[in-house]
């Protein structure tokens, strides 16, 4: 299983420039591939998923009849980013993360954004996830997301741009963590030979983070990961970034809200909590403010945050920014909060709330994707060009009755990474998510999760779509 007769077949390929001529950066991982005697990529490969099984990285399917738990499937051949591409990327999702944070923090308290028009009132109140009830919130030290999960892709002419924002719960990070601790096993000569960025240093920078968070007057924060329990797609991921940071890992029922304060149940009694890292959305974070039959909350824990009492990331209101339609604002926010050019440019986006755009993508249904602007992991989705004409009258239908609810983008020729496919290496398309601190300042993490669409032909690379990850190797500029 060699290169020899790979095929970028007039895509943007990460590793190749074209048909046989690697990029530089990529001659060493293909030159050592090509060295391997017959068969051992392919053995490496079932090495690689036999570890992974073996550590129970699996995610959860809903709506399935074979089950719920799987396991993540990983491709070994890794996506490379030169340093150039990297610096580029990390200035740009700085910019935006920063601008996302002013504008969560004016929308519930001043409005300048809303009363100078620069985006619709009603399209902000009318969202799924603005919340009115905490309006005039001020988080502390200022901070609104503190870990995002910004969705980037490379199109066909090499530009990297903004596919979509989330900053509620972003999934994912410990697939970058734990992928990269097989591909060392997998290729140890290969991380001695190349100055690959490390990634291993994620759960105490996460941790600063949210120590950073508390109460001022809290010496030595206690912090704890809040899930919504076993049955939840990312348990895996909850209980892997609380043991890795040395924090509990508690659910609703273990928290308690007495004195405005918030407590943990213990063998020893109740201790206190200071941070809490929430996995859980807003919707059942506190049935006394928001769904009222929630059963994964804590009665009065809104109470104690509004008062200073406990700091919660990511806030709780995150998710309007994380909204489809309110995305395609965030060239112009950077403009009025920052005054300063769009570093990474969103992908050209058809609001469907606006009567023109509405038009013109019902008449291009064939040509478009079409995005649900609440939903994630694929689900809410038609790819236009690879749908059948039923399929596009249902979403037809669904547009016209809610058209709120809907944008749609170019079909973009994403570019492409070589993976292994049986018994050969054939392209198939990718996309990133890098994830982003913000405490003191804005870190981004180098890499993040290649996220693979293994089904050939398909732009769709969500786990629960088909799709799979591939390592992330950050280069280290070589200094002479």
């Amino acid at each position: 299983m060699k290169f020899d007769s790979y095929l970028t077949e007039d895509h943007y390929d990460e590793l190749f420039e074209s048909d046989a001529h690697p990029r530089k950066a990529a001659i060493p991982i293909i030159d050592r591939i090509n060295s391997l005697p017959e068969e051992e990529l392919k053995h490496r490969q079932q090495a690689a998923e036999a570890a992974l099984m073996q550590m129970g990285i699996t995610f959860t399917v809903y709506g399935t009849d074979e089950g719920t738990d799987r396991i993540f499937p990983f491709d070994v051949l890794p996506r490379i980013i030169e340093p150039s591409d990297w610096e580029h990327l990390e200035r740009g999702l700085s910019q935006r993360i920063c601008t996302l944070n002013l504008f969560l923090e004016d929308i519930y308290n001043e409005q300048r954004i809303i009363k100078e028009k620069v985006i619709p009132a009603e399209l902000i109140t009318s969202g799924r996830s603005f919340r009115p009830e905490i309006t005039g919130l001020h988080p502390p030290k200022g901070r609104w997301c503190h870990i995002s999960g910004i969705d980037i892709v490379r199109h066909r002419d090499g530009e990297f741009y903004v596919l979509e924002d989330n900053l509620r719960c972003p999934s994912g990070i410990s697939y970058v963590l734990e992928n990269r601790r097989v591909l060392k096993h997998t290729f140890p000569r290969l991380f001695e030979t190349l100055r690959i960025r490390p990634v291993d240093d994620y759960p105490n920078r996460l941790l600063d983070m949210l120590e950073y968070l508390a109460p001022d007057t809290v010496e030595t924060p206690s912090v704890a990961v809040l899930t919504p329990g076993i049955y939840n797609s990312a348990y895996f991921e909850h209980s892997f970034l609380a043991q890795q940071m040395g924090v509990p890992l508690v659910e609703g029922r273990d928290l308690v809200v007495s004195e405005g304060f918030v407590y943990m149940r213990t063998t020893r009694g109740f201790e206190r909590v200071d941070v809490i890292y929430r996995r859980i959305d807003d919707d059942f974070l506190d049935p006394e403010v928001f769904r009222p039959d929630s059963t994964l909350g804590i009665p009065g824990i809104m109470e104690a945050y509004k008062a200073g009492k406990i700091a919660i990331a990511n806030t709780p209101g995150t998710g309007i920014a994380d909204d489809k339609a309110i995305y395609t604002y965030v060239p112009k926010m950077i403009e009025f909060y920052l005054e300063e050019d769009v570093l990474l440019p969103n992908v050209q986006t058809y609001v469907c709330w606006d009567g023109k755009e509405r038009q013109y993508v019902l008449q291009n249904l064939d040509k478009l994707v079409v995005k649900s602007v609440n939903e994630s992991g694929g689900y809410g989705m038609l790819v236009g060009p690879h749908a059948t004409k039923k399929e596009r009258e249902d979403f037809r239908h669904r547009i016209e009755s809610n058209p709120r609810n809907f944008i749609a983008q170019p079909t973009l020729d994403l570019s492409r990474v070589p993976t292994i496919i049986d018994d050969h290496i054939e392209g198939r398309h990718v996309d990133l998510r890098p994830y982003a601190l913000y405490g003191e300042e804005v870190y981004v993490h180098p890499g993040g999760l290649t996220r693979v669409a293994l089904r050939k032909g398909s732009l769709v690379v969500n786990s629960s779509q088909g799709g799979g990850s591939k390592d992330t190797w950050v280069l280290e500029e070589v200094t002479v």
